[in-house]
């Protein structure tokens, strides 16, 4: 319907010239996108009978003649199974939507994207454990995206994509500060077939014009390469699948792409191949990039010699800890770790730690990051400085001192009373206290029982 009404508007903006003529009004709608003879909404409308397969028909013909476009954007919907889409439930579908006009002039760009996206939300929300395949706290991506700053003209990546919400985000940053988006070239790959789909039309409801996202497992067949490399990219941002096993570790071990310079992640464990994937993706120049991870990735003690290799070759430049329940069915903190292929002078060396557990807020059984929350963490990585009970900034010996690991808690430390008023402290300053010790704790015993649970599924 949106694709109809945009090529009706253009056609008819062409026929409202001086001396309009139909041929080349037809010629100037058909610039944005083809829609071919029989395959506009209005003929699938007229059709009495077999509307899914009338449906199905025009959806093909719409996707062969855009190849590069539209092939394979409107994925394999069951249009033709009558029990489930009988001709009746089709022709008010249809007649619902013939009520609307869904022009560009009627319904902008950014408009429609946003609804579609809402739509994504609410089957994120209805579709029990399987939603953050599709959703991720959009409050975090904006996080994500803003710390990492994209600019016009920039190469932007997500390697596990999927419905496209991150480089969305990226694109509708770059909007907000007033900066010409349609210069950006967005690039994801997406394993699941569905899922894919979406994203490439959440991308082209958005009005994006370069992009190009690919099927496939990242892991197994990047999507992405040129001249037998890896293509690099001036910005990744990513939320891969948490702690993977079934993955191809015995053909890590050789990548043909160099993916394993820091060295080969257990079997129950693909963060760092995922990790290492995104890195060997950076620009060496302006490479910058934010990935959404479970705590484990920072203090597990079996990727212990990938986690020093990457701190000693001065990647990581800011790991910042989130609070609790920011994610669909799952109470786990997560933390985005942001990594820089070239460091300002005076972040060399440097790593920023930033314990932002409690920047959080929760209504309606909904935890989300509100824009001072936001504000905050952003500040204190523009800063890059200490910030008592906060932030910390540690460098490479500090954090070889700690045996390469980077929990938050063994570095940021929040403000006790310690002094000989000790006894004179309030319930809520011990229990403070105590929480802030034991945090490591616990995190590492969330980590050992992941290990004890991978250990069951494998016997």
């Amino acid at each position: 319907k949106r694709l109809s009404d945009v090529w009706d508007e253009d056609q008819a903006e062409a026929l409202a010239e001086p001396g309009g003529d139909p041929n080349y009004a037809r010629a100037t709608a058909n610039d944005r996108f083809t829609i071919p003879d029989g395959a506009h909404w209005s003929d699938v409308r007229k059709v009495p009978r077999d509307v899914g397969r009338a449906l199905q028909t025009a959806l093909r013909a719409i996707e062969a003649a855009n190849p590069g476009k539209l092939d394979g954007i409107f994925g394999d919907a069951p249009w033709t199974n009558k029990e489930r889409l009988p001709d009746v439930t089709l022709k008010n579908l249809l007649e619902h939507f013939s009520g609307q006009v869904l022009s560009l002039a009627n319904v902008p760009e950014d408009e429609l994207g946003n609804g579609y996206e809402f739509l994504i939300k609410k089957f994120a929300d209805d579709s029990g454990h399987t939603a953050q395949e599709f959703y991720t706290n959009r409050t975090v991506v904006h996080l994500m995206v803003q710390m990492l700053d994209p600019q016009p003209g920039e190469r932007i990546y997500d390697p596990t994509c999927g419905t496209g919400g991150m480089l969305i985000s990226a694109l509708t940053e770059v909007k907000r500060k007033g900066g010409e988006h349609r210069t950006l070239k967005l690039f994801g790959q997406e394993r699941n077939h569905m899922t894919a789909s979406i994203a490439r039309m959440n991308l082209v409801l958005h009005g994006v014009e370069d992009s190009e996202i690919v099927r496939g497992d990242t892991l197994a067949a990047p999507g992405f390469a040129e001249n037998d490399r890896l293509r690099t990219f001036d910005l990744a941002v990513a939320n891969p699948p948490y702690s993977i096993k079934q993955w191809n570790r015995e053909a890590w071990q050789t990548d043909p792409w160099g993916r394993n310079f820091l060295g080969t992640p257990p079997q129950g464990r693909a963060d760092y191949a995922f990790f290492q994937h995104i890195l060997k993706s950076l620009d060496p120049r302006t490479g910058r990039c934010a990935i959404l991870f479970p705590h484990g990735v920072l203090f597990r003690k079996e990727e212990s010699e990938l986690r020093q290799k990457l701190v000693e070759a001065d990647l990581v430049e800011c790991v910042l800890g989130l609070g609790p329940n920011l994610f669909y069915n799952s109470p786990m903190e997560a933390c985005v770790v942001v990594c820089r292929t070239r460091k300002p002078a005076r972040r060399k060396g440097k790593v920023l730690l930033i314990d932002a557990v409690n920047e959080v807020a929760r209504e309606r059984a909904v935890s989300f990051l509100r824009p001072e929350h936001q504000a905050r963490i952003e500040g204190a990585y523009a800063a890059f400085a200490d910030d008592e009970g906060f932030a910390k900034v540690a460098t490479r010996e500090d954090i070889a001192a700690q045996g390469f690991s980077l929990s938050i808690p063994l570095y940021v430390r929040r403000p006790t009373n310690n002094g000989d008023d000790r006894e004179q402290r309030t319930l809520a300053e011990a229990w403070a206290d105590w929480e802030t010790r034991g945090r490591a704790f616990w995190q590492e015993m969330d980590a050992l029982v992941e290990v004890l649970d991978s250990l069951v599924e494998q016997e």
